[in-house]
């Protein structure tokens, strides 16, 4: 398996309007609504997508403000990956197409050994 780098990292937060203007007018990012309700952050080629309790995904019910999950990129395919993982007795806690910083991806989702959310994608 190869990693290539950083898709997205997701950033659960209580007040999505005080952390859009963080990034705005502190950091001078490009920010604004990736779909209504949903908000990103974005510098190059990554994005920093927002969360707050209305806007956040079943599978990432348990992460509170201040914590966080991040997508890892690679050209192994997340199929051959997710059995690999499998076969170390990590479960596969979601799949499917996503959109990611530059496009599409496909990916999985697992919990490291403390919780934390991570999604391995291969970019379409």
């Amino acid at each position: 398996m190869e990693i290539l780098g950083f898709d997205h990292i997701v950033l659960s937060c209580r007040s999505v309007d005080d952390i859009v203007a963080f990034y705005r007018h502190v950091l001078g990012l490009d920010v604004g609504e990736e779909r209504p309700g949903k908000w990103a952050i974005w510098f190059g080629g990554h994005k920093i997508s927002l969360q707050d309790d209305a806007a956040k995904p079943t599978i990432a019910a348990g992460t509170l403000p201040g914590t966080g999950n991040f997508c890892l990129l690679s050209p192994t395919d997340v199929d051959e990956i997710a059995e690999l993982l499998r076969a170390k007795g990590i479960e596969i806690v979601a799949d499917g197409e996503r959109l990611g910083a530059t496009g599409p991806i496909r990916s999985i989702y697992f919990h490291d050994p403390e919780g934390n959310l991570v999604e391995i994608a291969n970019q379409l």
